[in-house]
């Protein structure tokens, strides 16, 4: 039976991805992390020797610990956090009890960007439509919930990339761009090993919408609407970025848990 400060796998699955999830804390030793340099999706890494360093950086948000096996280390980090009236919540097994459990993703660390000021930085093009939106909320939910956008004109996103240290993302000849009749978002869904099925789903939707490709999925021709329209509701980029990431968040429980639902009129009939 699992304990009272306890979160077994599959619960920590259903928040991964929503904006209610709490901060993720791999405490994992440095050697057990290098046997394999993996991360839950949005997790951050913190040594367990620095726990008043851990505790300004969660600054009262409620947190998940894991390390290797779900014992001593992360066991103890929890403890110490709710004495200090933190919420706090170890996951049973540890890494290894997420590694072995079937659709759990895992993060490559090679494949993260070296953080700026503690935090992903990012630059695309300015007055984002659909892609543009879409991996920064991918990024938010799933790599770096503290990462911030740059949105500058077209042909000046290599520049600040190169002087501010911004990853750039959606624009030609970087690494982060289409490849082939995939789009920005499958690029980083590949690069990060973020392939589960509701994911894919999105995903489908994003490309065929970014593509002008809407008999691919029939959710598109919404998105593109929805999308247009927000580009034309604001005039901030940021204004926009934090409404878009709603709209995603709705697509991502859409695409995880309610992509079977019909609707009809009036209600009740067989």
């Amino acid at each position: 039976m699992p304990g009272p400060n306890e979160i077994s796998v599959p619960q920590l699955l259903r928040l991964i991805g929503t904006p209610d999830c709490p901060v993720i804390v791999d405490v994992c030793i440095d050697a057990a992390f290098a046997d394999d340099p993996h991360l839950i999706p949005g997790s951050i890494r913190h040594p367990h020797t620095d726990l008043p360093g851990l505790l300004a950086r969660l600054n009262g948000r409620h947190a998940i610990i894991t390390c290797q096996k779900g014992l001593k280390l992360s066991q103890g980090v929890c403890a110490w956090l709710r004495v200090e009236g933190v919420e706090a919540e170890f996951l049973t097994g540890g890494m290894y009890g997420w590694r072995d459990h079937a659709g759990a993703p895992c993060i490559p660390v090679a494949a993260l960007p070296a953080p700026v000021d503690g935090a992903t930085l990012w630059v695309t093009r300015h007055r984002p439509k659909i892609d543009r939106i879409a991996c920064p909320w991918l990024i938010r939910r799933f790599l770096d919930a503290d990462a911030r956008f740059l949105f500058v004109a077209p042909d000046q996103v290599a520049g600040v990339a190169d002087r501010f240290g911004a990853t750039p993302f959606d624009v030609e000849g970087v690494h982060f761009s289409h490849r082939g009749d995939r789009c920005t978002f499958d690029a980083m869904l590949d690069d990060f090993g973020l392939r589960t099925e509701a994911l894919d789903r999105l995903s489908q939707v994003v490309r065929a919408a970014d593509t002008n490709r809407h008999s691919l999925q029939p959710a598109a021709a919404g998105l593109l609407a929805i999308s247009a329209g927000l580009s034309r509701q604001y005039k901030d980029d940021q204004a926009q970025l934090e409404a878009g990431l709603t709209l995603y968040d709705a697509l991502y429980r859409w695409a995880r848990d309610g992509h079977e639902e019909g609707h009809d009129w009036p209600g009740g009939r067989g």
